[in-house]
């Protein structure tokens, strides 16, 4: 069995380092969550929520999970922390969550907590040149997810 667990941002950020399928650990955060075993207390899986990525986002009411890492063959871990995030922000008074998946990855663990894609973005890089970068990210399409329950949360349905 596995259940919800407090954890630091610091230790949230190292165990995505180890766990994380393609990107690093973000930079900062708002606040994290854990799911850990029941058992043993030995952390499965962490969410990370932060400011909005998108400075269009970026309103003092929008909160973006930045990062969701979970050890396999625990099943219900991340959709366990999808729900947990949204509950959290909610609490705190957040009126919107997102977060992002590329595109060819299912999100069956999204669609059990109840979000839905409500954008996609085509990709690429975030290099200008007015602003150049070096793109450590994958830059295939993304698309953007949402609680289901949200509209109704955050007064705009």
């Amino acid at each position: 069995m596995i259940e919800l667990a407090p954890i630091t941002l610091r230790e949230a950020r190292a165990f995505v380092t180890a766990h994380h399928r393609h990107h690093r650990a973000p930079q900062g955060g708002l606040f994290a969550i854990a799911c850990a075993l029941t058992e043993s207390a030995a952390v499965v899986g962490v969410v990370i929520v932060g400011r909005p990525v998108s400075r269009h986002l970026d309103d003092a009411t929008t909160a973006e999970i930045t990062r969701l890492a979970a050890i396999e063959g625990h099943r219900n871990a991340c959709s366990m922390l999808y729900g947990a995030a949204w509950r959290a922000a909610r609490a705190i008074g957040y009126r919107r969550l997102v977060t992002y998946t590329l595109a060819e990855e299912g999100g069956a663990s999204l669609r059990a907590a109840g979000w839905r894609v409500v954008a996609e973005s085509p990709g690429g890089s975030w290099s200008r040149d007015r602003r150049p970068r070096v793109d450590t990210h994958p830059m295939q399409s993304k698309l953007r997810w949402e609680p289901g329950d949200q509209m109704v949360a955050s007064g705009r349905g």
